[in-house]
């Protein structure tokens, strides 16, 4: 299989949605909603953020400004969602819309130049500036979830005290390339 950036930053961006995925589902949906502290978002806010800046930076991406007229960034930190049901639909209608967007890309576009608030970006900037940017909150979310879950929390990576474990059976394993598609 040809690798190529686009597939590796599809690949990124499918791994931390998965993370925030599997982080969520271990909440009942009450704590969805929790909060630390008045100035600490919630999960719920946190959701309602990422997937209002996909579907900025994401629409009409090669030929509009990345801040949209329509989106108002300070509502995206106030509570909106109701249910489990209404976070997951706007989840995925972000996800949807970065992937759909991402997908569509070709190589030859990765330097052509895209503005968010009006400064210039080459689309693989741009694109880089995402992937910093969500997986950090993907880890407040994780992080949120683990504080709500407590003892009650399955790892989402190597559970502690359990990386020689892991590395054992790695390395007992055959080398390998590892591809777009693995472990998602």
């Amino acid at each position: 299989m040809e690798t190529s950036y686009l597939g590796s930053a599809i690949k990124q961006f499918e791994y931390y949605k998965m993370l925030g995925e599997k982080a969520i589902a271990q909440l009942p949906d009450e704590d969805l909603f929790w909060q630390y502290n008045a100035e600490s978002n919630s999960i719920a806010v946190i959701v309602n953020h990422i997937s209002g800046n996909m579907l900025s930076r994401f629409t009409d991406f090669l030929t509009t400004d990345g801040e949209k007229p329509w989106r108002n960034r300070d509502a995206e930190f106030e509570d909106r969602f109701a249910t489990r049901e209404e976070i997951m639909a706007h989840w995925d209608n972000g996800w949807e819309r970065l992937l759909t967007t991402l997908r569509d890309l070709r190589d030859d576009q990765l330097e052509t130049v895209i503005y968010i608030r009006n400064d210039g970006h080459t689309v693989m900037e741009a694109i880089n500036r995402q992937l910093a940017h969500y997986p950090y909150h993907i880890g407040q979310i994780v992080y949120i979830a683990k504080m709500a879950a407590n003892e009650h929390w399955e790892s989402l990576s190597i559970p502690r005290n359990k990386s020689g474990d892991y590395n054992t059976r790695k390395f007992n394993q055959a080398k390998s390339r590892r591809h777009f598609t693995d472990d998602l």
